[in-house]
């Protein structure tokens, strides 16, 4: 028994498997960042657009604190909503000083993506991408992959919504070459941190 045992271990060894630690999603569990559009962040640049209403209408930078300041309505929380739910939280705001408003949101310029990538790759730290980036672009920022990574074992690490411990994502290398289904979609947003074990 103990010598299969052994010729099993030295089996897995010579062929390079791989068994993720600890607990994790699958990319194909996990829910999207932009299924509902581009989300708001601190930096970005928007343009408020009040119908007819020019005076009201806007060209607005996000602040650290992920707040807009705008006409009538003053301190309006931007950060972490689409620009169609940012118009019509306005639109509701917007209703006491105007009949049936209607208001626009549009992006004029995103802030830089930045992201920290991690572990087997050849130049880990933080790098700076375009928004709407995906872990592949993260990877070849940081030089890609070393001899050493095992291809299986590519996560992101991302805090939602008020939780304590970041969620792990996985990917695989097959699966991002291949720059199809949900992998390819899945977009890289700002304190996420990319890990190749």
């Amino acid at each position: 028994m103990s010598r299969i045992l052994t010729l099993a271990s030295i089996c897995l060894l010579a062929t390079g498997c791989y068994t993720p630690r600890g607990t994790f999603l699958e990319v194909d569990e996990a829910s999207l960042a932009g299924d509902g559009g581009y989300i708001i962040s601190a930096g970005d640049v928007l343009q408020v657009r009040v119908f007819q209403q020019e005076a009201m209408s806007a060209r607005v930078k996000v602040r650290p604190d992920g707040k807009v300041s705008l006409p009538l309505v003053n301190d309006v929380l931007a950060e972490g909503k689409t620009p169609t739910v940012l118009a019509a939280e306005l639109q509701v705001r917007l209703k006491d000083f105007i009949n049936t408003p209607a208001v626009t949101v549009s992006l004029e310029e995103s802030r830089p993506l930045i992201v920290s990538v991690l572990g087997e790759v050849i130049r880990p730290g933080v790098v700076t991408l375009e928004g709407g980036s995906g872990v592949i672009q993260a990877l070849a920022a940081s030089g890609g992959l070393t001899d050493f990574a095992h291809r299986d074992g590519i996560f992101v690490l991302r805090k939602t919504g008020g939780q304590a411990a970041p969620r792990r994502i996985r990917f695989t290398w097959e699966v991002l070459s291949r720059g199809e289904g949900v992998a390819a979609r899945f977009a890289l947003l700002p304190g996420d941190v990319v890990i190749a074990e």
